[in-house]
């Protein structure tokens, strides 16, 4: 019997990061050292006093059940207390807190509940690829938002074809941002939310990077600026700021009806977070929060480590100042999939191409600062020599 996907699982471009991992497996097939600067995944352990409280609560036999699909209330009452005490911010723990299976689902369910076929999502470009890759799945369309570097890698929401803006129906919006580094301020924030209370858009702020920040800079929260709550939600994701990206647990928070939207797709789709994951996220945001500082001297080392040691090879670099990413320009007359095939074949260095975040990343490559100092020097060293 011969297999026929969808018109829509066809149209999904192959995910970027499937693709670097088949390239990593056969070069450590060859028993070749790779040091990986690919995906984001912290290489630092998750917190003791968490996983202790995950051994703790796995082993109680009222969380072996199905989980509530709102999450329990109390891991809503913490994310609530979390946000007024880091971004001054009230939710509302019955309303405007949702608990995910990690931001990413989220994101993948959100064009479901809002956006008809052939409605717009405005997304920008280059961009974590979910963003694309649940709006085909939705049925809807993307209308690129470049973002450039004279823009301070922001979308000029002036360049948005008026033509469509009445079909627009969402706008995924992500600072600090993947793949750029970039950040934004309240500034941008309300002329984001001023643009989409005008058409009627809904915004999407992904802020899974809103802890991983340096040289004292602090990010904001979307919902700290008026009006946000009407028109938007903040996904927040433990992944990052606590060393738990495969421990699946996320949240979305603000507008309660957009919230609500979300609930509904999530309900027909999964049965809710393990309840001893919950019970260790509480302790995560409840519990001692030292290793955050830790992590970030831990990055900031290392971002300053990667950016001297390429300007010193003469490569044009500037230093982020959140996320865990360096966003850097390829040497004139490459393009990033060649560029990033160069440092894997030659260096046995891992690094993701810029296209791969959507055309207007081409010119760019994306190294995440998720090995030693000590191994970021190698890589350095190794692009000196060989390249």
């Amino acid at each position: 019997m011969k297999v026929e996907f969808s018109e829509r699982l066809k149209n999904l471009p192959p995910y970027l990061f499937v693709e670097i991992d088949k390239a990593k497996r056969n070069a450590r097939q060859e028993g070749r050292d790779l040091i990986d600067l690919g995906i984001g995944d912290p290489d630092l352990p998750t917190p003791g006093h968490i996983i202790e409280k995950l051994c703790e609560a796995s082993k109680d036999p009222k969380n072996h059940k199905y989980a509530l699909d709102q999450g329990m209330p109390e891991l809503r009452k913490a994310i609530a207390e979390w946000y007024k005490k880091r971004f001054q911010v009230s939710l509302n723990p019955e309303t405007e807190i949702l608990p995910l299976i990690g931001s990413k689902e989220g994101i993948a369910h959100m064009p479901l509940a809002f956006v008809n076929s052939g409605e717009y999502v405005l997304t920008p470009n280059p961009s974590y690829p979910p963003y694309r890759g649940s709006t085909i799945l939705s049925g809807g369309q993307t209308q690129d938002m470049p973002l450039l570097v004279e823009n301070n890698f922001l979308p000029d929401f002036k360049k948005i074809p008026a033509g469509l803006l009445a079909r627009a129906k969402l706008m995924f919006l992500n600072y600090p941002n993947n793949p750029t580094g970039a950040v934004a301020d309240k500034i941008f924030y309300q002329k984001a939310i001023d643009f989409a209370s005008k058409h009627t858009i809904i915004i999407a702020h992904d802020a899974a990077y809103s802890e991983m920040a340096y040289d004292g800079y602090r990010p904001m929260s979307f919902l700290e600026v008026e009006g946000a709550k009407e028109v938007g939600v903040e996904f927040h994701s433990l992944s990052k700021t606590y060393n738990m990206t495969g421990w699946r647990i996320g949240w979305v928070c603000g507008n309660a009806d957009i919230v609500a939207g979300i609930a509904k797709v999530k309900s027909n789709i999964d049965s809710g977070i393990f309840s001893a994951i919950q019970v260790a996220g509480i302790e995560a945001l409840t519990g001692n929060q030292e290793h955050i500082q830790n992590m970030c001297a831990l990055y900031q080392e290392r971002r300053d480590a990667l950016c001297e040691g390429l300007k010193a090879l003469g490569w044009r670099v500037a230093s982020p100042r959140a996320t865990f990413y360096l966003w850097v320009k390829v040497p004139q007359g490459n393009d990033s999939r060649a560029f990033a095939s160069l440092l894997l074949e030659k260096c046995d260095i891992v690094v993701t191409p810029g296209v791969g975040f959507g055309q207007y990343g081409e010119g760019y490559i994306r190294f995440a600062l998720t090995v030693s100092k000590e191994r970021i020097a190698e890589a350095v060293e190794r692009i000196k020599k060989r390249l």
